[in-house]
């Protein structure tokens, strides 16, 4: 299929987060590596869009929304067929509470 994996502004930020954290609190080394590996598990999407389950917690919005899951994050998309494109919405700590991951509409 190979379409473009797009970030969004929020995933975006929620990376750098991540990123940040985990250099404050872990090391720099751990920080990049974390990211660096989600990232790479993004790029699957291009060719295998619906690899990822249905994200049940955003069942109830519009776009269907799936994810894959990182170490301790969900890598969370959907597939905009009108742009050619998988967009990455975020990336969710699953150590937080579930409920959090409808934070953003």
């Amino acid at each position: 299929m190979g379409l473009k994996v797009f970030w969004t502004d929020f995933s975006k930020k929620e990376l750098r987060d991540i990123y940040e954290y985990h250099k404050e609190n872990a090391s720099l080394k751990v920080a990049e590596k974390l990211v660096l590996g989600i990232a790479n598990e993004t790029m699957k999407l291009a060719n295998h869009p619906q690899i990822g389950q249905i994200e049940e917690l955003l069942k109830n919005r519009n776009h269907g929304f799936r994810y894959l899951v990182y170490k301790n994050h969900k890598i969370i998309y959907w597939i905009n067929q009108s742009k050619n494109r998988i967009e990455i919405c975020d990336v969710f700590d699953t150590r937080q509470n579930p409920v959090k991951i409808g934070r953003r509409k």
